[in-house]
């Protein structure tokens, strides 16, 4: 039974990993290059100065990474205020759900907190969650542990006691590396049966996770959050 829950926000709770994907690929054609998904999907859940580190040479010089990079930041920005990302199904159900039952809830995403807090707000998310913690807070990113042990100190429980919903490989990872539970949800690419085994389940949408709520959650005593009605779903 667990006491807290995790989240990760992109492809998880927002559809966004598409949109995001495709403005990679247009800005990297501006560079006279193609963007295989094999590559892009190494970077799916990660922070751009890990994905920086490791493949800043794609362009020749880490200097035209680092330019497409500000390239992409701008046109994602300047996406989600004209367009918005999505909430992805069964999202507000399952976090209405953890509120009934008293279930803290963190945000963990490889996003910059600040972003973080932004898109949660449009989105009509934020209400739902205690506490986030970005990907520029911690020293090292998914699929290192800092960002979910970072998660468990602000939510005040202990890391074994954390149910980590992840859409990516290298975030399931990281929780299981903090010593957590995992569960992924695909968005881009299914997990390889390696990472698959070790979590908890592998489940199509959030909108299968309230049927597991009862096996997976403790009942918490506490206030419940007040949230917003209707949830914004853009």
């Amino acid at each position: 039974m667990h006491s807290a829950a995790v989240f990760d926000m992109d492809g998880l709770l927002l559809d966004s990993e598409r949109p995001i994907r495709d403005i990679w690929r247009l800005v990297t054609s501006e560079f006279g290059l193609v963007l295989s998904d094999e590559i892009y999907l190494q970077w799916v859940g990660r922070r751009y100065a890990d994905v920086a580190e490791q493949y800043g040479g794609i362009f020749g010089e880490r200097r035209l990474f680092d330019e497409a990079c500000g390239l992409v930041r701008t046109r994602v920005s300047d996406f989600y205020e004209a367009e918005g990302f999505a909430v992805k199904t069964g999202a507000v159900e399952l976090l209405s759900l953890l509120n009934e039952r008293g279930i803290p809830c963190c945000v963990a995403s490889s996003t910059r907190h600040a972003e973080v807090r932004h898109r949660l707000e449009r989105a009509g998310l934020r209400a739902y969650f205690d506490a986030i913690a970005g990907g520029d807070e911690a020293s090292n990113g998914k699929p290192h542990p800092d960002l979910f042990l970072l998660a468990a100190e602000r939510l005040g429980v202990n890391p074994r006691h954390c149910l980590v919903f992840e859409d990516s490989e290298h975030g399931a990872q990281g929780a299981l590396a903090a010593g957590m539970s995992a569960v992924i949800v695909p968005d881009l690419k299914t997990p390889a049966p390696d990472t698959a085994a070790l979590c908890l389940a592998v489940l199509e949408s959030l909108a299968h996770v309230p049927a597991f709520c009862e096996a997976w959650f403790s009942r918490q005593q506490r206030t419940a959050l007040t949230i917003p009605s209707p949830a914004r779903s853009t």
